[in-house]
């Protein structure tokens, strides 16, 4: 692969565009201000454990219309919380204050989402965004299950979702110190039970299994544009090996797909993964609110330079991998190579 012909070759010349674009998005973050930069996204999460009490209720009710509205709070509001606040959290880009991200980040991963917080950091902030696409170290390729057909995988494998994010935890957590285990261990305890009460107690639910059962279908609402999103804006783009791995500014331009802008997953799973995910790539410790804010910034600034600006529909992305699965979720990808940048 070529790089674009106004792009500066080598490392030097994409440290400098980098340097440009970053500029660039600081005067913009310069001239916002708080409700822009964090008061946006804090509001929606706040709303969303504002809500949790109305969905309960809801579920107290024998109307089926009733009941459908509270498993639909509830599960909106459970990835908004899990997906969109575990990710601002762990990005540190919730608030200004260090001791309260980690305090969210821990309430957000480990509470709610039943995840370890130092793996969630070390996997996705560590690993992921420091090599993205970069083969056996950044991509994506925890997603990937050859041993699943495609139609398992794209739409049965993602209602374990709920069953397996626990599972995994608890085997990682072998791996960390015996003082943070324990705390992860009972965090997510406390998160798990603590849902399981409030049905039974708050929600009326008179026997364990249906309690269980409202858990897992309530866990898995929108688990599965949570697994597709996952796959569509890395894999099946350009990957890179270790040891000639492109200036940044390529990898992200090249490795990074945005979605159109959709409503719901917008507001459960934040700007940064859907729409915004090019931007959250170059700029993570950023909010969702930022990045849609910066938006025009980015990509007017990589057209402007000839660079990849990847973007692409829910539909498009999932017709694609249906019909190619085998080539993106089983085979190794290939190496991607760009002509006179290494």
């Amino acid at each position: 692969m070529e790089p674009a012909r106004g792009a500066p070759r080598g490392d030097g010349g994409g440290e400098a565009l980098l340097a440009e674009l970053e500029a660039l998005v600081r005067d913009v973050e310069r001239a916002s201000s708080w409700w822009e930069r964090h008061g946006v996204d804090c509001a929606i999460l706040a709303l969303s454990l504002l809500s949790l009490p109305a969905g309960f209720l809801c579920l107290r009710s024998e109307n089926v219309v009733v009941l459908g509205l509270g498993i639909t709070i509830l599960g909106v509001c459970h990835y908004t919380l899990t997906v969109k606040g575990s990710h601002l959290a762990t990005h540190g880009a919730l608030t200004e204050s260090k001791r309260w991200n980690k305090i969210w980040e821990l309430f957000f991963v480990e509470v709610c989402s039943a995840f370890s917080a130092e793996y969630a950091k070390y996997g996705h902030v560590k690993m992921h965004h420091g090599y993205t696409n970069v083969l056996g170290l950044g991509d994506s390729s925890t997603w990937r299950l050859p041993c699943l057909n495609r139609y398992v995988y794209m739409f049965l494998a993602p209602l374990l979702i709920p069953i397996i994010t626990p599972l995994v935890a608890v085997e990682r957590l072998r791996k960390v110190e015996l003082r943070l285990a324990a705390r992860s261990l009972g965090l997510i305890f406390l998160g798990l039970y603590a849902h399981y009460w409030v049905l039974l107690n708050v929600s009326g639910f008179r026997s364990p299994g249906s309690a269980l059962l409202c858990m897992l279908t309530t866990r898995s609402l929108l688990a599965h544009p949570y697994l597709h999103v996952n796959i569509f804006q890395h894999i099946g783009l350009p990957m890179f090996s270790r040891d000639k791995k492109p200036p940044r500014i390529h990898m992200m331009s090249l490795g990074v797909l945005n979605l159109p802008r959709l409503p719901v997953l917008d507001w459960a799973f934040g700007h940064s993964i859907i729409s915004c995910h090019v931007e959250h790539h170059f700029f993570p410790r950023l909010s969702d609110n930022m990045c849609l804010k910066v938006k025009p910034v980015v990509s007017q600034y990589l057209h402007e330079k000839q660079l990849p600006y990847n973007e692409d529909s829910y539909l498009a992305r999932f017709r694609l991998f249906l019909s190619r699965y085998e080539e993106f979720m089983v085979q190794t990808p290939p190496i991607t190579e760009l002509v006179g940048l290494q």
